[in-house]
């Protein structure tokens, strides 16, 4: 007899068919499958300066340098427990944001090789937001059993992730950010409105990894150096990759408030 889990509670594994699902992970893929198509539709409806072949090594770029990263990164978060846990571990740990930064390389490596001089990014951005909304609500809904779930807290907004306390929902902190940011970049992707090629996906990147950089204060970090995580020590490397884009737009900003 087909068995239906109706009622709703994190780590959230419905039963289906007899079957209990895995939803992180099916929200995982649908998260690549989404962004991707999204990715085609903006490139069907904008005009392209960068050749069919260009923009495909360019992707093959991004996906080899995000493989590694995302691998290597969720490697440094805490070497000592994945050594242990051996090579399959080290294989199946990744983290978005060594997967973004890596992407970010191969991208910048595969343009050097074809001689491509035109920023490739834009078209990206809001795929790519899109793509972690969905993934982190996959994250949201494994709980404790994903490891994007926040420190105990008395906050109002706390939640029980699966093991009776009261924790920061990051996930839930973090698609709130990028459902806002998706709709500030989406509003100046489609008017143009004097952003320089290759703007839009330095802004996100600057945003997200600043962002990222403060959340993770609020998770249960257990490896340290320096009193900061792995991952902030890559959100200061973007930050001090993308330091001439910063300084332009706090110059911006000031002529600006200026004018004001």
């Amino acid at each position: 007899m087909t068995q239906i889990l109706l009622s709703f509670s994190i780590p959230y594994e419905p039963i289906l068919f007899g079957i209990k699902w895995n939803v992180h992970l099916i929200l995982e893929y649908m998260a690549f499958f989404v962004a991707f198509r999204y990715y085609v539709l903006l490139r069907k409806r904008s005009s392209d300066a960068i050749s069919a072949n260009n923009r495909l090594s360019i992707i093959i770029g991004a996906i080899f340098g995000a493989l590694f990263f995302s691998r290597f990164i969720a490697f440094l978060e805490n070497p000592p427990l994945h050594y242990e846990q051996g090579w399959i571990a080290l294989l199946n740990n990744k983290t978005i944001m060594g997967g973004l930064f890596g992407g970010l390389l191969g991208v910048e490596l595969a343009k050097k090789i074809i001689g491509e001089q035109r920023s490739s990014g834009d078209l990206f951005t809001l795929p790519i937001i899109v793509g972690i909304i969905i993934g982190r609500m996959g994250c949201f809904l494994a709980g404790v059993k994903e490891f994007t779930y926040g420190k105990e807290t008395d906050f109002f907004l706390g939640m029980d992730l699966g093991n009776g306390l009261s924790r920061h929902p990051v996930a839930l902190y973090e698609i709130a950010f990028l459902l806002f940011l998706f709709v500030c970049i989406k509003n100046l992707y489609f008017r143009k409105d004097g952003c320089a090629d290759g703007a839009l996906f330095k802004l996100f990147m600057v945003t997200y990894f600043s962002l990222r950089f403060l959340l993770e204060f609020l998770k249960p970090n257990s490896f340290f150096i320096l009193g900061l995580s792995s991952i902030q020590y890559l959100c200061l490397i973007c930050l001090l990759y993308y330091r001439k884009f910063i300084l332009q737009a706090i110059l911006y900003a000031g002529k600006k408030l200026h004018l004001l």
